[in-house]
């Protein structure tokens, strides 16, 4: 039974990495037809493939500009795309299975249960239910919000549909719109469209779990006294890393920004404090897997470009619609090199001990996840004439599946789109198939033999 159940866990690996796989593709043909663009003619294979998995893939980088290149079917195929690999593959089709009726399997369990990480196979059904229709909320609230905006400025049916496409990008933290190649710098400076994108663009990135469980204490404290509940110390554990670790990256990005770029007119020198101070927040935000940009990004001082390399490959929170290493994963890696350098032998967080295959897994994600970002970045520079911090900085919001870009996409060769491809495709399936793949050759190895143990001169 347990060389069955590693057995059919490896194989859900295998299956959601073939879905994603096969959307690609498949919304690549359909992307690369005549009717999917403006002017009615073919679109070239590998620009195609490329939208196709920027969209998969949530994550932004286009080599046409989005809003005049594709027609409006072109525009719906996309924004299925994103909402396919925002809630991913797997629960779109898990999903299909339970509106007409068809029985879960085992193996379909399994698959929801690897697509999100889960510990558990009991209330997965339920859990898929849940994620839709709190997806559906949270979009058809912002479908709302940016309606308040978009159709004054673009009429009541171009308004909508404006709306209900950036609602699903931001949430899905795609990043991908429609308002043409300024992004949302046009917006810098409105509140309601800057507030309502950061808003969707970290409730996506929390992840679902994390969802359930608030409103889960949220439901407890009005049950109990509220002088003595607690609702933070009633939280899981991954709950409590995820909602620390997001603020604290937020808070850290907004002030970084808000300082260095203070007097920089290129980017947010020319506004007020306050809109200074909510530009760089919603810079801080996107680069969490989000690409929406409110200022250009080569305009950027170094320091910010660096930071913005950081905060792009972190990313957001396992279980949700943001790509990237995610932060319980850089959270479980810097708690331990805090712990070597207190002398501590467990990595303990809130009174906690993490589990030591936790910990195991994390760092080879970071690791694999640089080794994939030092690779790509060497092939591109190999091809092309531009700046290593450019290079550098396409392959990271690649791999953190962001969509940021400083102005070089469109103008890469082939080569290096179908690099950027296999990045942005590894980025977006890397950390749920790292995480399961190590999981199952570690326990299987580990039942073969017990072998003597040795220290090794380190540092």
């Amino acid at each position: 039974m347990k060389k069955f159940m590693q057995r059919l866990q490896m194989n859900t690996t295998r299956t959601i990495a073939f879905g994603f796989l096969s959307a690609i593709v498949i919304g690549g043909v359909i992307l690369m037809l005549p009717v999917s663009s403006a002017d009615g003619t073919w679109t070239n294979p590998i620009d195609a493939l490329f939208m196709s998995t920027t969209s998969i893939c949530v994550t932004g980088l286009v080599t046409f500009v989005t809003a005049s290149h594709w027609s409006l079917f072109g525009k719906i195929i996309i924004l299925i795309l994103i909402q396919l690999g925002g809630l991913g593959v797997i629960t779109m089709v898990m999903s299909v299975f339970i509106i007409v009726g068809k029985r879960i399997t085992l193996r379909d369990r399994m698959l929801i249960q690897e697509t999100y990480n889960l510990d558990t196979l009991s209330g997965l059904v339920k859990l898929v239910k849940k994620i839709l229709a709190g997806t559906l909320v949270v979009e058809l609230a912002g479908a709302v919000l940016y309606s308040f905006q978009f159709i004054p400025e673009f009429g009541f049916i171009r308004g909508v549909g404006y709306s209900v496409f950036h609602a699903v990008s931001a949430f899905c933290n795609a990043g991908i719109d429609l308002i043409g190649e300024s992004s949302f710098i046009p917006y810098m400076t409105n509140p309601l469209i800057n507030i309502t994108t950061m808003l969707l663009i970290v409730l996506g990135g929390l992840g679902f779990i994390v969802w359930w469980d608030v409103v889960r204490v949220f439901k407890e404290s009005r049950k109990k006294d509220v002088k003595n509940y607690r609702p933070f110390q009633n939280l899981a554990l991954h709950s409590k890393l995820v909602l620390v670790i997001t603020g604290i990256l937020i808070a850290f990005g907004t002030l970084v920004y808000f300082v260095l770029e203070f007097n920089n007119p290129g980017t947010i020198g020319n506004l007020n404090v306050f809109q200074k101070f909510m530009a760089s927040m919603f810079q801080s935000v996107t680069t969490r897997t989000a690409g929406f940009a409110s200022f250009p990004q080569e305009n950027m001082r170094e320091g910010s470009t660096l930071v913005t390399l950081l905060l792009m490959i972190v990313g957001g929170s396992p279980a949700g619609t943001a790509g990237g290493m995610k932060t319980t994963t850089v959270g479980m890696v810097v708690l331990t090199v805090l712990a070597v350098v207190r002398g501590k032998t467990n990595t303990e967080v809130f009174e906690r001990k993490i589990a030591q295959e936790s910990l195991r897994t994390a760092l080879a994600v970071v690791v694999i996840s640089i080794g994939v970002v030092l690779t790509a970045s060497l092939l591109i520079c190999a091809v092309e004439d531009i700046s290593l911090v450019d290079t550098l900085f396409e392959v990271v919001s690649a791999i953190g599946t962001v969509g940021l870009s400083r102005g070089v996409t469109a103008d890469l060769s082939m080569f290096s789109k179908i690099i950027l491809i296999i990045t942005m495709y590894i980025g977006r399936i890397g950390p749920i198939t790292m995480a399961v793949a190590f999981s199952v050759r570690h326990s299987k190895k580990d039942t073969m033999r017990e072998l003597p143990e040795r220290r090794i001169i380190i540092g």
